[in-house]
């Protein structure tokens, strides 16, 4: 077994971070516009951003949505925006009930309505709970925005647009999620315009 080497860890670990940042920068422009666009339409029509994911994706919804809903940079009137990850009654209830498959759409069924912005997050785009949420918010239309990585997995045809991190090293998706939320989150401050 080799030894540890923190110094090569250390600078292996930032360069693959910048490689990635680097890749969706050159590439991720037109996709990160758009979705500015729709969300920043959603809400001036008076319609909400509904964010969900699971495990780190689900912790990535948690903290966009709050971002929005109280500030990101800028003191601002609040963005309507929600995780469908944070409600514990709603989440075991409905696993329970309809399968943890259903824990989002189930959700969105009951609070969606056309014209509403769903943001899926997902580092393969291969979860069920996600491809049916995505399913629902067809059916209801609402407006589907997806953060995957590798290919998209499953999302790509039920995504309004999509935002796919050139990248198979889940860590390395999950940083340029948050990048391009917080950016999201950040483009939404100055194209709205709240005082």
């Amino acid at each position: 077994m080799s030894k540890f080497n923190i110094e090569k860890y250390w600078q292996s670990e930032i360069d693959s971070h910048l490689l990635s940042a680097q890749k969706t920068r050159d590439i991720m422009l037109d996709n990160f516009s758009k979705a500015l666009d729709l969300c920043a339409n959603a809400i001036k029509s008076g319609n909400k951003i509904m964010f969900f994911g699971n495990g780190g994706s689900a912790a990535d919804a948690q903290h966009l949505a709050t971002e929005l809903t109280v500030r990101f940079i800028e003191n601002r009137q609040p963005i309507a925006a929600i995780a469908l990850t944070t409600d514990t009654s709603t989440l075991t209830a409905a696993g329970n009930d309809f399968g943890f498959e259903h824990i989002f759409s189930r959700q969105i069924e009951a609070i969606g309505k056309a014209g509403d912005i769903a943001i899926a997050i997902s580092t393969s785009g291969k979860s069920p709970n996600i491809i049916k949420a995505l399913e629902m918010a067809r059916d209801k239309d609402i407006i589907t925005i997806g953060m995957s990585g590798r290919d998209g997995g499953e999302m790509h045809p039920l995504c309004d647009n999509m935002m796919i991190i050139p990248s198979d090293i889940t860590s390395r998706i999950q940083e340029m999620h948050i990048l391009l939320g917080h950016m999201l989150c950040g483009g939404l401050e100055q194209k709205l315009n709240l005082s």
